[in-house]
């Protein structure tokens, strides 16, 4: 079919209208538009969620919460020489069940005992229940 017998012949060759209300939208903005849809939004969030690996807490034995009360005391005898120790305990998940093991060093500030939580000068604050190791070169010059 040549052009003189199309039907839409006299609109073959007529220029493109200019819209002066906005610009023409550029070329990668045009193309966003058909990127693929996600029809699941956040199951891959919920995916990489479930796969966290967290570890279970550990129920401290009589003899060893007796040896941490130990240290604690040692430590508190030795407050006023602001002893360096290393803190392991436990950090509950927020979202499941479980949670970290973490470590932390500085310079022992004290002990609340109502409060129930170890304090460092680096105002780090550790609940007492979730201490699972406390290391400090105090410890191996009075042989614990």
């Amino acid at each position: 079919m040549n052009d003189a017998n199309h039907p839409y012949a006299d609109l073959l060759h007529m220029p493109r209208p200019a819209q002066h209300v906005r610009p023409a939208m550029p070329r990668q903005d045009r193309a966003a538009q058909f990127a693929p849809f996600a029809a699941l939004t956040g199951h891959n969030a919920a995916i990489v969620e479930t796969a966290r690996i967290t570890q279970a807490r550990i129920q401290l034995t009589e003899e060893e919460r007796e040896r941490l009360d130990g240290k604690q005391q040692l430590l508190q005898a030795h407050l006023s020489q602001c002893p360096v120790v290393t803190v392991t305990y436990f950090q509950p998940d927020e979202r499941k069940e479980g949670g970290t093991y973490q470590k932390v060093s500085g310079r022992f500030r004290g002990i609340n005992d109502l409060r129930r939580i170890l304090f460092l000068t680096e105002g780090m604050e550790i609940p007492l229940d979730d201490i699972v190791e406390l290391d400090s070169p105090l410890f191996y010059q009075i042989d614990m």
